[in-house]
């Protein structure tokens, strides 16, 4: 049986960071003797036993690619870290098709994280966990380490309000509250940049809906015209401030809107650049077979395209199978999803993706198990 555990948490502004880990490791047999070591990755703490042949915490197999045509042998070859972004419009299975992927990485020695960007959370649910307590919490009964985290918005708000209060930085705070993704995309970097979380080969993000990440994306473009504004208008206003203290004697300083907005945009800019990644980063869309769904597919392929995001895979989740019971609503319903699967074989922004069909199943896809079972119905 395996075994792990978080053993400290620190605090960094948006969410709780693990400090110490625990290696997936037998659990003592036969009174073997265990003993205490110390790695150097950020001071995780080990407890390993004296067994032959047992490296803790390391990707433990990497698949070879033996059909040219295989979809998941292609996204677990390799120890190197990848970056997975699941998305497209909402209640399209975005989350399942997110944790499945991410229990699979695991299954097959990969230690992962999977991560929910999206306000309107269901990766609880897909674990049957609480994940939303801004904790790495880890999930039991794979082959390698999974940890899983909901980023909770209002929480993330909180802390990057008080962190740019500290900094004086109340303007850019307003400016990123409206725009509502500041604190996402910092903590998106922390998980790429931190040292932390560098034993990861595998982190998987369920996104927010196709509108979200398309802002985040094109932020940065609007984070440079923002800043040429500001610093027109605060040009007009050293006049008038100069004026102020001639009278008051003294006026209260303000902070450097234009250089915290060029912060702002460096940081904007390094997400942009992890999306755009083609050698660790892939952007899998998923949609239903609907023409609505389809729809929307195909905008934010094109969007994706323009941003010059890699996209190769396409799911289509909740297809009907044929009936075998003579359901009059089941045939006609199916009947429906071909003619949606048909538009995106015409569809000039979906037609030259991989498309993986993933049958509607009769169960809630909820807990590791099913999630096994889903991620062999869509990730073969």
């Amino acid at each position: 049986m395996l075994s792990r555990c978080l053993r400290s948490i620190s605090r960094i502004p948006g969410i709780l960071i693990p400090v110490t880990l625990s290696h997936y490791i037998p659990k003592p047999q036969n009174n073997i003797p265990c003993h205490r070591i110390t790695a150097s990755l950020t001071s995780v703490s080990v407890l390993t036993c004296k067994r032959p042949n047992t490296v803790p915490f390391q990707v433990r197999s990497v698949a070879t690619i033996v059909d040219p045509a295989a979809r998941f042998d292609e996204m677990v070859i390799g120890p190197q870290r990848k970056y997975y972004f699941l998305g497209g419009k909402g209640g399209v299975g975005k989350t399942s098709c997110a944790a499945s992927l991410a229990v699979k990485f695991a299954d097959h020695g990969h230690p992962t994280i999977v991560i929910s960007t999206d306000p309107a959370h269901s990766l609880s649910d897909s674990f049957a966990l609480h994940l939303a307590g801004g904790d790495l919490v880890p999930i039991e009964g794979l082959n390698s380490p999974l940890f899983a985290l909901e980023i909770n918005p209002e929480k993330a708000k909180e802390d990057f309000r008080t962190a740019s209060q500290k900094n004086g930085g109340s303007a850019v705070k307003d400016f990123m509250n409206n725009m509502g993704l500041g604190m996402l995309a910092d903590q998106v970097m922390q998980f790429v940049e931190s040292q932390q979380y560098s034993m990861f080969s595998r982190i998987v993000f369920d996104t927010a809906p196709t509108g979200h990440m398309l802002r985040l994306l094109s932020l940065p473009d609007f984070l440079d015209a923002s800043i040429g504004k500001i610093m027109k208008f605060k040009q007009k206003l050293a006049s008038a401030a100069s004026a102020l203290k001639s009278v008051l004697g003294k006026v209260a300083e303000q902070q450097d809107v234009p250089d915290k907005l060029q912060q702002l945009r460096e940081r904007m800019t390094k997400v942009r650049d992890l999306f755009r990644d083609s050698n660790s980063t892939e952007f899998v869309i998923v949609t239903i077979p609907s023409v609505m769904a389809i729809n929307e597919s195909s905008r934010l392929h094109a969007s994706l395209r323009k941003e010059c995001v890699p996209v190769h895979r396409l799911i289509v989740n909740q297809i009907l199978p044929p009936s075998v019971s003579g359901c009059k609503f089941c045939t006609t319903k199916r009947k429906d999803q071909m003619r949606a699967i048909d538009m995106i074989r015409n569809d000039p922004e979906l037609a030259n993706l991989r498309i993986i069909e993933a049958d509607l199943v009769d169960l809630e896809i909820r807990g590791v198990p099913a999630l096994k079972y889903m991620g062999d119905i869509v990730w073969r």
